[in-house]
């Protein structure tokens, strides 16, 4: 890990913190040996809601699966009561199944003889209400609002046997036995039991026992309504969406263009970046990431194939082509060659929680950038630097065109990012930090769990965090146990907002790690 010196991450004047003990938790869809994975399983998205309350998935075949928090409904469902009581060390965070829908269907563009998949490339939780929670998903073309609510469903019983009852055994026949109706006519005086003035209280007297009532139970039911489809405002493939701090509005990125619509208006949006040239043959960049700012509902950022981040304003024009802030790091001289552009291109953007800092992951590296420094990043951590010597196989194979997604914990001191062989990983990124833990999702996860050592050398090959080892022996890695199995990759991951809690996908697998 290289760290910049251009200011601090944190206020730590106590020094760094405590590198965390990372431990397994839950998984999802774990598959069984040797079974295989179908590719419309693959899981393609993961977002937590700002409560950390639910978790949504989406996959390649068009589902979304929603998750929700159990832990805290366990123990008097007041989830702050448990972060008093040191919830850290005396529970992990479960989750459960809650429901899945179909989002999108795969679908078939006629003017332009484009099959359109329906996998879910990105989802967001807008804001809940009424007990109802509401989200989008997209895939390439499409965006759709979703509301979530549970309906009671009510089902009346009799409260006896009917086989049991007079007449015809029907709720509407007679519910008054023999000895009963006797009394109703005339009064048995001459029986105590049956005397209005003994002392038995039950009205009539001796009750009614082929009385029958219906009871009313209910049952809950989830219900996932398509309340809004915003559809052909993109000529390509949408990359991302982004839900505004103001709870109205949201962003839409496409390769080309940005769009910002009204959650309530489906039927037009305004484009507010548009990069496309005149001549398409002067294009020398795409847009690959786009995000709001989590507090200013007028600021987004977005990122580039060539290593930038822009940030712009809404209040300085309503076609932001120019930009009110860049966030690029100058390549050293003489380091440029075939696949330099290729790995500087920028798979994701994420803002931290207070919006002072962002996190943008190329193909070799993680990046912390404050916005207001823009002469270079505070942070830079070596992910795939050992696979420097490899890309040209990564060219061949299409791995280096990989996006893999980062995230930030909610606290701001540290980072994560995928890798491959289902590895992720995690720096801890405060002032003097050497936090940097690897983690492998798989089937015995406990097994292949490491602490890396704090930053061992000055070299940049070996300042790697280092993964688990498996033998310079083995095939597929290299003598630190880099492993080189480009077909397992974990590319998606998100944080807790509040805990310190990760959940990624490994393929079809949902994984779940606490510390």
């Amino acid at each position: 890990m290289d760290s910049g010196n251009g200011g601090e991450v944190t206020s730590a004047a106590a020094g760094p913190p405590t590198p965390l003990e990372w431990k397994f938790s839950q998984v999802f869809g774990e598959r069984a040996a040797g079974e295989e994975v179908q590719e419309v399983d693959i899981i393609s998205a993961i977002e937590f809601d700002k409560s950390g309350d639910h978790l949504a998935t989406g996959d390649r075949g068009g589902r979304v699966v929603l998750f929700e928090r159990t832990d805290a409904k366990e123990h008097g469902g007041n989830r702050r009561d448990l972060e008093r009581m040191d919830y850290q060390v005396s529970r992990h965070p479960e989750f459960r199944y809650k429901t899945e829908f179909q989002s999108h269907e795969p679908e078939f563009d006629y003017l332009k003889s484009l099959e359109i998949e329906e996998k879910i490339n990105k989802i967001r939780w807008c804001q809940t209400a009424n007990g109802a929670v509401f989200l989008l998903s997209t895939n390439d073309k499409t965006i759709k609002f979703w509301k979530v609510q549970e309906k009671v469903k009510k089902i009346s019983e009799i409260n006896v046997d009917s086989s049991k009852a007079a007449g015809n055994g029907g709720i509407a026949s007679s519910s008054v036995s023999s000895s009963s109706k006797k009394f109703l006519a005339n009064g048995d005086c001459s029986n105590p039991s049956s005397n209005p003035l003994s002392n038995d209280l039950s009205f009539p007297p001796g009750g009614l026992p082929s009385l029958r009532l219906p009871v009313t139970s209910g049952e809950t039911s989830l219900l996932a309504r398509c309340r809004r489809v915003y559809a052909h405002a993109h000529d390509y493939h949408i990359n991302s969406i982004s839900n505004n701090s103001d709870g109205e509005t949201f962003i839409s990125a496409d390769d080309l263009r940005i769009n910002l619509w009204n959650l309530e208006i489906s039927n037009q949006s305004f484009n507010i970046v548009d990069v496309k040239p005149t001549n398409m043959e002067d294009l020398t960049e795409v847009i690959t990431s786009a995000e709001f700012h989590p507090t200013h509902c007028n600021m987004l950022a977005y990122s580039s194939s060539k290593g930038s981040v822009r940030l712009i304003d809404l209040r300085q024009s309503a076609l932001c082509d120019s930009h009110s802030k860049i966030f690029e790091e100058q390549e050293a001289p003489g380091s440029r060659s075939f696949f330099t552009e290729i790995i500087a291109s920028i798979s994701d953007v994420k803002f931290a929680r207070d919006g002072r800092y962002l996190l943008s992951r190329d193909y070799m590296s993680l990046k912390l950038w404050d916005v207001n420094m823009d002469s270079g990043p505070v942070a830079t951590f070596q992910v795939h630097e050992y696979l420097r010597p490899k890309l040209c196989d990564l060219y061949e194979n299409d791995s280096i065109f990989d996006k893999f997604e980062c995230c930030l914990s909610g606290d701001g001191l540290r980072v994560a990012t995928g890798s491959y062989s289902n590895l992720f990983r995690i720096f801890g990124c405060a002032q003097g930090s050497t936090e940097a833990t690897t983690l492998e999702a798989s089937k015995n996860p406990m097994r292949r769990q490491v602490q890396t050592p704090a930053r061992p050398s000055r070299s940049l090959t070996s300042s790697i965090s280092r993964v688990v080892r498996r033998g310079a022996e083995s095939p597929g890695a290299d003598a630190n146990g880099n492993s080189f199995d480009f077909t397992t990759k974990l590319l998606h991951l998100a944080w807790h907002p509040s805990e310190n809690s990760i959940a990624c996908a490994a393929a079809n697998s949902l994984y779940m790690y606490y510390a």
